[in-house]
């Protein structure tokens, strides 16, 4: 059972400001509320204690006291939330004076008898909290009960027999072969510290015993400990001292003179430890304080399952998914290896053809982890071999059903990563269970979800919710919960996919907390007779949705398959998120009653096919998010000016905005804006929105109001700007500097600075990370200044000086240049561009655009090309004069042996054109 802290971390912000805020509310109010305050603030601080603690520890009082006080901050919250919409009113488009008048008189004999409500609900509110307050002291147990023991199942890996294990042997000797300096050599006489690192149950304590059991005999002495997330350091210590052969008497010994001790004992021998489990990096630092250096040489295995920690203790080595056909052969020997004992070795096709369909569905669900995949096989193998009750296997793990021993230890080797989240993080990633699985989820998307939801609250001044939310989904990837996704160039973390046993164990948990209703095909509901955030993911036509349960979502959250069964938006009146992505909207009016959700802070219409959006979208004052891509609507309603809150709007740019986008201050991100000489007088307004940190255009012309405009916009972030052609020069982009904090700048090729940009300096641009420009006078000297960028993952760079093109103008990308970059299109160059040994070591694709080929035999052939480590992905497009096919034919042999030769053996597309004058 997870502890979810409900709604308490977007309430208490809303307590202070009722109490600081334009409410006038009354003295008997404003106490009740610095109650509230006070008792819920306790509430919280005790819910982060409990959720620290694993579900199979937890005391039952404990479990029923937090889901109580959960659902009561959802209705508190609600309550609150309703007050302020009354209070605040819905601004009405402009009006004439008298109307203005009227209504100015009518919200006046409002307010008392809003203030006399809310006054009533508070008590109630007030009464409620004490109740639960007490109920828990009422029937609280003595604690001094002897606790259940637990065995830690990890611990089995280190003794699991290796005869049983498969595809242990390839990753156990090519991890070997990392640890190794040269064969014939004095393998360890240099000290080696390499950290194994990947997702809970990959096997990674089992791959480190393997390699221990394997090569420990080389050393003088050898230790094998873990350190788990509670560590007690002078356990540790003792630990390693008993398996390194020290006999001493350690009890009386303090952690600082163990340390000792082991440096001591350690300084002049060839020793091996493993250090499994490590979650903290400062952990790791206070261990290797004991591990010394020494001349003889050394090495240190850990295994982690974060990132950063892998990177800092060392080489990190990413242990990787099971293949297919090893998958295969580890779910049958686990299943049928009793049955045949002569054909283990060969065994990778399912036994009975009747199951060899499920039996891949279920292979596709453990994605190549060990840990499932044998968890799967322990459930399988006790069942008659039938499809149907393989199926049933199958439907039931992620729903919760299945109470198997290994089931349970499965979810709990799974839980450890979980747990060690902290409470946000936890709550972030149960939103992932409103998708389904196999989904790519979009970064963005979900950010602005999580955002709407108000799982995001600011914690330090100039730092944007978005950015706190961006923090956030990359400590989930950090920690191996959720798997990047890149765009296509293979730079930017787009999206991210969710391992289907983490989402299994998020939706088990989601299910008992009541956190979200998943409707599907295997029917999944939710213990409560209140949804409070509902997944529609597809549905039977009998599925009938009640309305009574239906008015305390939060977040309705429809997929295609499940259109037809969408709510009646009006019956969710304190909805916060609607998002119905890919939804054929176009039939019927599926949008009536829009504007009363007026609590919706995310509205997702991204591909559904409308061609209009209601007048009455102003009435959602609260709005965050308005996502309206790939429709059909041709212009925006003029009411969308008068949504003072949002902040992230998606268009067409051949979207028509209205006028008086400039009353939009919140704005963060505009993507797209379309832009011609009917509208060019917009920019006026554009450079209003100060609190821009996204910008992207598309046009057909310009002038130079543009950098006018982006002269005044200081917090940008991400600018990118697509036009076609530009009718007249553009002064203005050879004098605009942009933000130092500038993180994406992408000018598209019709955009010429005259010379490189004395702007583009490495020691302002620190956040830099991806850049497509276009310079006609491009020097050596430039490249040099482009590769010491130490942010930049992208680039792609344009040479449009034309007049070099019929001279061999050689350029270097030199030893340590392009530290980070992981993708790099050159345009416009003359052969040959060489890279020197250490340049670009990160590098996975190059691109050469129009690659000018005048000369190429002897050096020139040689670019270096076997100098860049990561290299993965070549391609070149060939450019010849008149008379140089031969040349470009020795160019194109040439790339092709370096791409034959090249240690990685990168795929590589390499064509020849002719250039057209």
């Amino acid at each position: 059972m997870e502890i979810v802290s409900g709604a308490l971390p977007s309430l208490l912000p809303k307590l202070a400001e009722l109490l600081a805020g334009e409410y006038n509310m009354q003295k008997e109010v404003k106490g009740g509320i610095i109650f509230l305050q006070a008792e819920l603030e306790s509430m919280q601080c005790a819910l982060e204690k409990i959720s620290k603690t694993p579900a199979d520890k937890l005391d039952d009082q404990d479990k029923i006291w937090t889901r109580n006080v959960r659902e009561m901050s959802y209705d508190i919250e609600d309550t609150i939330d309703t007050y302020m919409v009354q209070c605040k009113g819905r601004k009405p488009p402009e009006q004439h004076s008298f109307k203005e008048a009227i209504d100015r008189v009518l919200k006046w004999f409002r307010q008392p008898k809003i203030r006399r409500k809310i006054a009533k609900e508070i008590r109630e509110i007030k009464s409620r909290v004490e109740e639960v307050a007490q109920r828990r002291d009422r029937y609280k147990i003595s604690s001094d009960v002897a606790e259940r023991t637990t065995i830690d199942p990890r611990l089995f890996a280190q003794y699991e027999n290796v005869t049983e294990l498969v595809g242990i042997d390839e990753a156990r000797d090519d991890l070997i072969n990392n640890i190794m300096i040269e064969e014939n050599e004095d393998t360890f006489k240099q000290g080696k510290i390499l950290s194994i690192v990947g997702f809970g149950g990959l096997g990674k304590t089992t791959l480190a015993n393997a390699v221990y059991k394997k090569i420990r005999a080389q050393f003088e002495c050898c230790a094998f400990v873990s350190v788990s997330q509670t560590p007690d350091l002078k356990k540790l210590y003792k630990g390693l001292l008993y398996d390194l052969g020290k006999s001493i008497n350690a009890e009386q010994l303090d952690e600082r003179r163990l340390i000792e001790v082991l440096r001591e004992f350690l300084g002049d021998k060839r020793y091996f430890v493993v250090v499994d489990d490590i979650w903290d990096i400062s952990v790791w630092k206070m261990i290797r304080c004991a591990l010394p250096d020494n001349d003889v040489g050394y090495t240190i295995i850990t295994t982690t399952r974060i990132s950063d920690v892998a990177e800092q203790v060392g080489g990190a080595y990413k242990i990787k998914p099971l293949s297919l056909n090893y998958s295969r052969k580890l779910l049958y020997i686990r299943i049928y290896g009793n049955e045949n004992k002569d054909n283990n070795e060969n065994i990778e096709k399912c036994p009975v053809d009747e199951l060899a369909e499920i039996s891949d569905k279920i292979l596709k669900k453990c994605a190549g982890v060990p840990l499932a995949i044998i968890t799967m096989a322990s459930l399988l193998a006790c069942k008659p071999r039938n499809k149907m009750e393989w199926y049933e296997v199958y439907n039931s793990v992620g729903a919760g059903l299945e109470n198997n021993l290994d089931v349970k230890n499965m979810r709990k080797i799974l839980s450890f990563s979980y747990y060690e989240l902290s409470s946000h993080l936890r709550t972030c990633l149960l939103y992932l269970s409103m998708f389904p699985e196999d989904s790519i989820i979009d970064k963005d998307r979900l950010i602005w979800m999580w955002i709407g939801e108000g799982f995001i609250q600011f914690d330090k001044p100039g730092k944007s919710l978005f950015d706190l939310g961006e923090s956030y989904f990359n400590e989930l990837i950090n920690r191996s919960m959720i798997q990047p996704v890149k765009s296509l160039n293979g730079n930017q973390i787009y999206a991210c996919r969710i391992h289907d046993m983490v989402l299994d164990l998020i939706c088990s948990l989601s299910s008992e907390e009541n956190f979200v209703t998943l409707l599907n095909d295997m029917d999944r509901t939710s213990p409560s007779n209140k949804i409070r955030r509902l997944a529609l993911q597809s549905c039977k036509k009998s599925d009938v949705m009640d309305h009574a349960i239906m008015q305390y979502a939060r977040s309705v959250v429809v997929f295609p398959n499940a259109v037809t069964q969408l709510p009646d938006p009006g019956s969710c009146r304190v909805l916060r998120v609607l998002d119905l992505e890919g939804c054929n909207l176009s039939q019927g009016n599926r949008l009536k009653g829009l504007g009363n959700l007026y609590h919706l802070r995310y509205l997702g219409l991204s591909s559904t096919i409308i061609s209009q959006l209601p007048e009455e979208i102003g009435n959602l004052q609260f709005l965050q998010t308005l996502d309206v891509r790939f429709t059909k609507i041709s212009r925006l309603p003029s009411a969308v000016v008068q949504l003072r809150n949002l902040m992230c709007l998606y268009i067409e740019g051949s979207t028509t905005v209205p006028n008086g986008i400039g009353n939009l201050k919140c704005l963060e991100q505009l993507d797209c804006l379309g832009i011609d000489d009917s509208t060019i007088n917009i920019l006026e307004e554009l450079s209003q929105l100060t609190e821009l940190r996204r910008l992207y255009i598309e046009s057909d012309a310009w002038d130079d109001k543009l950098f006018e405009c982006l002269r005044m916009l200081k917090n940008l972030q991400e600018i990118e700007i697509v036009v076609n052609w530009i009718p007249r020069p553009c002064i203005g982009l050879n004098t605009w500097v942009p933000p130092s904090h500038i993180r994406v700048l992408r000018l598209e090729w019709c955009w010429q600075f005259r010379r490189f940009p004395a702007w583009l300096n490495p020691s302002r641009l620190l956040d830099l990370t991806f850049i497509s420009i276009n310079v006609k006078e491009l020097h050596q000297v430039d490249l040099l200044t482009l590769g010491r960028l130490p942010a930049l993952h992208f680039l792609s760079l344009f040479d449009g000086n034309k007049m070099h093109r019929g001279v061999i103008r050689r350029f270097f990308v030199g030893a340590g240049s392009f530290p980070l970059l992981e993708v790099c299109y050159l345009d416009g160059f003359v052969w040959p561009v060489v890279f020197q040994q250490g340049a670009m070591p990160r590098l996975i694709k190059l691109n050469f655009e129009s690659f000018y080929v005048l000369e190429a035999r002897g050096i020139a052939c040689d670019l270096g090309l076997g100098n860049l480590p990561s290299l993965r992905v070549l391609k070149a497009d060939l450019l010849r004069k008149d008379n140089s096919q031969e040349e470009a034919e020795l160019a194109k042999a040439a790339l092709r042996h370096a791409a034959e030769m090249h240690p990685n053996n990168p795929c590589h597309d390499i064509s020849i054109s002719y250039e057209v004058r």
